[in-house]
C-alpha cells in the first residue's frame, strides 16, 4: 500500500520501527537464554569437580559427567555462533535507528517533500534487508495491534480529560466513587452476621 500523505507515512514508520524493536527483543531474549544455560552448566561442572575432589569420587560414571557437560556447553556455544545473534541484533539496531531518524524528520515537516520521500524509501529498503519476510509479517501484525490499542487508550484519556476540563467529570466525584467502591469491597468480607446463640432454660440449668 502506497503512502502519499504525511500522517500515513508517520504511522507506517512508527509501526515498522516498533516491529523491529519487537524482533530485536526476541533475539536478545533467545541470546540471553542460551547464555544463561552456558552459565548454569559451567557452574554445575565446577561444582561436580569440587565434590569429586572433596569426597574422593573415582567412579567412571562420575568422571564422565563433567565431560558430558563440557560437550553440551561447547555445543550451545557453537549454536550461538551459528545463529549469529549479535550480528542480527546489530543489523536490526541500525535499521531501527534509520527508521527513528526518518520518523523524527517526518514529524518536523508540515508537508511532503522530496527529501522526506527519499529518506522514507531508504528506511524501507533498510528494513526489508534486515529481517526475513515471514519475521517482518509476524512482528508487524503485533505492532499494528499494539498501536491500535494505544490509540484507543489515548482517545479514552483525552475524552475523559476534556470532560474534566468542561466540568462534566469532577475529580471529587471520581474520587468519591472510588472510595465508595473501596469501602463497599472492604465491608463485604466483614458483613457476616454471627447469630446469637439462644440458650433455653435446660441449657442454662446444665451450665
Amino acid at each position: 500500500m502506497e503512502k502519499h500523505t504525511l500522517p500515513l507515512i508517520i504511522q507506517d514508520l512508527k509501526s515498522k520501527r516498533d516491529a523491529l524493536s519487537l524482533a530485536h527483543e526476541q533475539l536478545k531474549k533467545d541470546n540471553d537464554d542460551w547464555n544463561k544455560c552456558i552459565i548454569v552448566l559451567s557452574l554445575m561442572t565446577g561444582m561436580i569437580e569440587s565434590i569429586k575432589i572433596k569426597l574422593g569420587w573415582d567412579g567412571s560414571l562420575v568422571a564422565l559427567v563433567p565431560i558430558a557437560l563440557s560437550s553440551v556447553i561447547a555445543s550451545i556455544s557453537a549454536l550461538i555462533k551459528f545463529k549469529k545473534f549479535p550480528e542480527q541484533m546489530e543489523v536490526i539496531l541500525q535499521s531501527q535507528s534509520l527508521l527513528t531518524h526518518t520518523l523524527n524528520n517526518a514529524r518536523n515537516e508540515t508537508e511532503m517533500t522530496d527529501q522526506l520521500i527519499k529518506d522514507y524509501n531508504d528506511a524501507l529498503e533498510k528494513l526489508e534487508t534486515s529481517v526475513y519476510p515471514d519475521t517482518r509479517k509476524k512482528y508487524l501484525k503485533i505492532s499494528h495491534n499494539n498501536l491500535i490499542s494505544i490509540m484507543k487508550q489515548e482517545a479514552k484519556f483525552f475524552e475523559a480529560l476534556e470532560k474534566a476540563q468542561n466540568g462534566e467529570l469532577s475529580s471529587e466525584s471520581g474520587e468519591s466513587s472510588i472510595e465508595s467502591g473501596e469501602s463497599t469491597n472492604k465491608r463485604n468480607p466483614l458483613s457476616i452476621v454471627i447469630p446469637r446463640r439462644n440458650f433455653d432454660e435446660s441449657e442454662e440449668a446444665d451450665l
